[in-house]
């Protein structure tokens, strides 16, 4: 069958900011497995400037991620990424994973939609978290004077930024996993989302 061109259903902005975002988290993650702490009065090895310069990358494509959210004109509303300041839309959440959860205890993968609350909450709560991570990553980048070992706002804010590691890991291998499911049981295109395309299309098999 030949291939046709079929709109993405999120904006260039947000695809670039989620590129960007994956790619900086990602090199983060792998560097801090590897890097040494920088010395007083040293340069620090190479993975750890590495990781220096792509938690910069990161709070600048996460603060992109929440400007293409604000201004965008297709894509999931704010209303459903972050449902936890009104009754009607944690209804909707909670209804939303009782299904799931039905779906799953017949041993079927739920249908994949991104407009879903639950799909939209856990999002939500994904850019929180980068936030939080590259957030703290860039403040202590701001305010260390050379010392990982220093107490007061250092220490605090290495401390939250150290403890949200796991959970990013937990984040990134959930959601890559669900939706390379659901790529393979063609609930969704992951070119979408990866897509550099300016003028909003991507590889589809024609109908």
């Amino acid at each position: 069958m030949p291939t046709a061109l079929a709109p993405t259903k999120h904006s260039f902005a947000t695809r670039l900011a989620h590129i960007g975002l994956a790619l900086a988290v990602l090199t983060q993650l792998g560097t801090s497995q590897v890097m040494e702490p920088v010395e007083p009065g040293s340069a620090g090895n190479a993975f750890f400037t590495l990781h220096e310069y792509a938690g910069l990358a990161a709070f600048a494509f996460v603060l992109g991620f929440w400007m293409a959210a604000t201004f965008r004109r297709r894509g999931t509303a704010w209303g459903l990424l972050l449902p936890w300041f009104s009754g009607a839309r944690l209804a909707a959440l909670w209804a939303d994973s009782k299904a799931h959860l039905g779906s799953l205890t017949r041993f079927r993968i739920p249908v994949y939609d991104a407009q879903s609350p639950l799909a939209s909450a856990v999002h939500g709560l994904g850019l929180l978290l980068m936030t939080a991570m590259a957030g703290t990553g860039t403040v202590y980048y701001a305010i260390n004077a050379g010392n990982p070992d220093a107490g007061g706002l250092v220490g605090l804010v290495m401390f939250v930024h150290t403890s949200l590691a796991n959970l990013v890991w937990a984040y990134l291998i959930g959601h890559g996993t669900l939706a390379l499911i659901h790529h393979f049981t063609q609930n969704l295109d992951l070119r979408e989302m990866w897509s550099l395309s300016r003028d909003g299309t991507t590889g589809g098999s024609a109908n």
